[in-house]
């Protein structure tokens, strides 16, 4: 089974202005220390010859993730370097009219190790629609993040989702949910 490391739209203006004045600094380093995180994934993936995929999202004008701005950058921390593959999209999905699945099916790769923003956004519906079309995925449990909602903070969500996800299935395949201290590659 060929595995892939599956970073989601982790870019510079992500979460910029999600939160309230007194939550936003949290919001951001919550970030950065899922950055940390991801940055140990990515280098033992590469380490260990796992191809590593940066999933940048395309935001219309005027978007935080517009299209040729700061904020659509992907982090310099998690930037592609030589050899990683880069996938752009414009929707929640990451296979929804990308090159992501042919891709995935020239590499061999039968299970992705996701992680990235947002939670209940980018993630949860890349890793569902994963699994539909037979992908086994782990999710991994402290490298995703997202903001606060109107009900529930950034813990709650991530938390929900973590439970939710682990186990979900269709067909043979199924999501596995983990720490990053717990991903072997």
């Amino acid at each position: 089974m060929g595995t892939a490391l599956l970073v989601i739209d982790v870019q510079n203006a992500i979460l910029r202005g999600k939160g309230t004045s007194e939550r936003q600094p949290l919001l951001e380093a919550a970030l950065d220390d899922t950055i940390g995180r991801l940055r140990d994934l990515q280098d033992r993936a590469r380490s260990a010859g796992v191809p590593v995929i940066v999933i940048q999202h395309d935001g219309p004008a005027g978007h935080r993730l517009a299209v040729g701005t700061e904020g659509w950058e992907v982090r310099p921390e998690l930037a592609p370097r030589a050899g990683d593959l880069l996938v752009r999209k414009k929707s929640s999905d990451s296979f929804h009219e990308t090159e992501l699945g042919a891709r995935l099916g020239e590499l061999g790769i039968s299970h992705l190790v996701v992680g990235g923003c947002m939670t209940q956004f980018c993630v949860d519906t890349t890793v569902r629609r994963a699994v539909s079309l037979g992908y086994d995925v782990t999710l991994v449990a402290d490298c995703h993040t997202t903001a606060d909602s109107a009900h529930l903070t950034r813990v709650d969500i991530i938390a929900h989702h973590n439970e939710t996800l682990d186990g979900f299935g269709a067909g043979d395949a199924v999501v596995d949910v983990r720490p990053a201290v717990a991903i072997s590659f």
